[in-house]
């Protein structure tokens, strides 16, 4: 802590400045040395070097530390707060007003604290900040009592350590245990047990609120988002159930097929959205599990196609490429069909002209990597659309959450979590401009183990 302080006590008239004795590697190398043996890190560390704000209050209360993370926070000069007290210059309060100075009372509340865990506080001028708060006390090894003057030793005489609780026992006689519940102790001072560890210093961290928000406002968006995509199916289900229930026998068996069939699409969205839901939810929270098993990635490519035909596409719009040289790949069958079907589907909605599924062998990383049969460890599988493609400025927004294009529709979520997906087999994904022109979207995933 005192070489972090070095960086604004410096120039405090608070804190006391040491002489430097420089030793033999200073003066023939011009550098200080590391010091033998456990170095803290406070020892390693200035503090304008920290990310995060930190303010450090001596045993009274006056700032010694007053960095320029805390600065930039706060708003105020550092020299112009060194020396003043920290409960004037942060004027802490909670959400309801109260100050937490007063409630918290660092400097004369329990002296068996340590901190205080991270929490949301406001300044005078309602900026909000992220606090936490450090005591430093001083160290029992440090407050020892002196020794009597006397038989037990005067000015000089070395005092003779105790036991366990830091006092002195006098020479003399050791001690006699009889037999008994009794202990007997030889006269002599008794024991002093050592005040409550006093207060040196209080360390504030500063963090700012924004990043907090800015989740916070993702997360409300994401259930504003996902609120109104299932309004729709939910309100269709209801009214055609509801119809079908009242009005059973003035419908037509035609008529009652399509709003069974309009019931099960709309089921089946509603379905849809809650997986892209928990899929967003487990890409966040990093508990994104891969089942591997052996998948024929061009196999999974035809039967994606293929249902996309039997939903009424074009058969003639869909084309698939296979190179040869392909490796054995380990992943994750039902997140392959994921990822391709959200692919499929965003160069269908959103491209024009022939969608074309590429796959063929490719390099992860070390562009030497091989398989053990000598093929190459990973494959590459390109969705290709003809539309107006995607340009350079907007291709870096493409896989966060929300993104739309020109045609809206849907969550925004289906990129980001197809992202999500390929990374979490180990693989890579990015978009670039079609040869033929339009959007390619292509990732490459690692051949993987059985175990893998």
């Amino acid at each position: 802590m005192d070489k972090l302080i070095s960086s604004r006590a410096s120039s405090d008239p608070w804190t006391p400045r040491t002489a430097h004795a420089p030793t033999d590697r200073e003066t023939a190398n011009g550098i200080s040395p590391l010091p033998e043996g456990p170095v803290p890190i406070g020892s390693l560390v200035f503090a304008d070097e920290l990310p995060d704000g930190v303010v450090v209050a001596d045993e009274v209360g006056r700032i010694v530390v007053f960095n320029r993370a805390a600065a930039r926070l706060t708003r105020l000069e550092p020299a112009e707060v060194i020396g003043k007290f920290v409960f004037d210059v942060l004027p802490l309060r909670d959400a309801d007003g109260r100050d937490w100075w007063v409630y918290a009372d660092p400097y004369h509340g329990l002296s068996t604290r340590t901190r205080h865990p991270e929490r949301s506080l406001y300044l005078s001028n309602g900026t909000e900040l992220l606090v936490s708060v450090g005591y430093v006390r001083t160290p029992r090894a440090s407050r020892r009592p002196c020794p009597p003057p006397g038989r037990h030793g005067g000015a000089g005489s070395p005092p003779v350590s105790g036991g366990g609780f830091g006092g002195v026992v006098p020479p003399g006689p050791a001690r006699v245990v009889p037999p008994g519940p009794a202990r007997v102790v030889p006269p002599g001072p008794a024991r002093v047990a050592p005040p409550w560890p006093a207060l040196q210093k209080l360390v504030i961290s500063l963090r700012g609120a924004q990043q907090r928000e800015r989740l916070e406002r993702s997360r409300a968006e994401l259930v504003s988002t996902v609120a109104h995509e299932l309004r729709s199916p939910l309100t269709s289900v209801k009214g055609f159930t509801a119809t079908l229930l009242n009005k059973w026998g003035r419908f037509t068996d035609d008529q009652k097929r399509v709003m069974l069939e309009t019931v099960n699409a709309d089921a089946d969205r509603v379905t849809r959205l809650i997986t892209e839901l928990l899929d967003v939810s487990r890409i966040e929270s990093g508990r994104m599990e891969v089942h591997r098993q052996l998948v024929d990635l061009p196999d999974r490519a035809r039967k994606i196609i293929a249902g996309r035909v039997a939903a009424g596409d074009p058969e003639d719009r869909f084309a698939l490429e296979v190179r040869s040289g392909l490796p054995e790949t380990w992943l994750d069958a039902d997140k392959i069909d994921q990822i391709l079907g959200n692919l499929v589907e965003n160069a269908v909605r959103h491209g024009a002209g022939m969608v074309t599924v590429v796959v063929e062998p490719a390099h992860l990383g070390d562009e030497a990597a091989q398989t053990p049969s000598g093929l190459p460890a990973a494959v590459a599988v390109s969705v290709r659309d003809q539309g107006e493609g995607i340009s350079p400025e907007v291709a870096p927004r493409v896989f966060r959450q929300f993104w739309r294009g020109k045609r809206r529709g849907g969550t925004g979520l289906g990129l980001y979590i197809v992202k999500g997906l390929v990374e979490a087999h180990g693989g890579t994904i990015g978009v670039c401009p079609a040869p033929g022109g339009g959007a390619e979207f292509r990732f490459i995933m690692p051949a993987g183990t059985a175990a893998g």
